[in-house]
């Protein structure tokens, strides 16, 4: 008989790390968040600083099926400055980012300027104001995960990421979730 595998989708809040162990002291792990199941895990990451949809997973062919480059990941980053027209297009064909000590060519994806600020609520920690320039959303699609890349990617073409949510992977959406909530689900594909 197979093993009954469950999955959560979770909001995950600013400065938690996407995972349950960790040996560095006074940082906030997703096991704080709710009383997972032995053996769960998180499918991919989101860095300390980054926001939102995140899977998680006892079933590690279905982490396998959502890791991969068939499937999307969408991402609403702030970045600092109006972003140009040229910007979002070198970001659409791919721009040159380094991983792990190597130069990386990232594959083409979907970018587009969001038009009306999205509704997140306000991040624990400041982020920056008006005073030092302007700033805007846009949303960036990826097939592809690597570490921190749409912050490499944006700040490789001049616009810092300033603010990261992960808002929708393949046909899951982050929707209205508050920040720290967990929602158990039948399955995700």
């Amino acid at each position: 008989m197979s093993p009954i595998h469950r999955h959560f989708m979770i909001h995950k809040p600013f400065g938690y790390l996407s995972q349950f162990v960790c040996v560095l002291k006074k940082k906030k792990l997703l096991g704080e968040l709710h009383d997972f199941p032995e053996g769960i895990m998180a499918i991919g990451r989101l860095d300390e600083d980054s926001e939102g949809l995140l899977l998680l997973t006892t079933d590690g062919m279905m982490s396998e099926i959502i890791r991969s480059k068939t499937m999307e990941k969408e991402y609403y980053a702030l970045v600092d400055g109006l972003i140009t027209d040229d910007a979002i297009e070198q970001l659409q064909n791919g721009v040159e980012i380094g991983v792990r000590n190597h130069k990386y060519q990232t594959l083409p994806c979907k970018v587009f300027r969001v038009p009306t600020p999205p509704d997140f609520p306000p991040r624990t920690k400041r982020i920056r104001d008006d005073r030092h320039g302007p700033s805007c959303w846009i949303s960036i699609t990826l097939t592809e995960g690597k570490i921190r890349q749409v912050r490499k990617m944006t700040a490789a073409v001049g616009f810092p990421t300033l603010r990261l949510f992960r808002v929708r992977i393949g046909d899951i959406y982050l929707g209205d979730m508050k920040a720290g909530e967990v929602r158990e689900v039948a399955r995700f594909v």
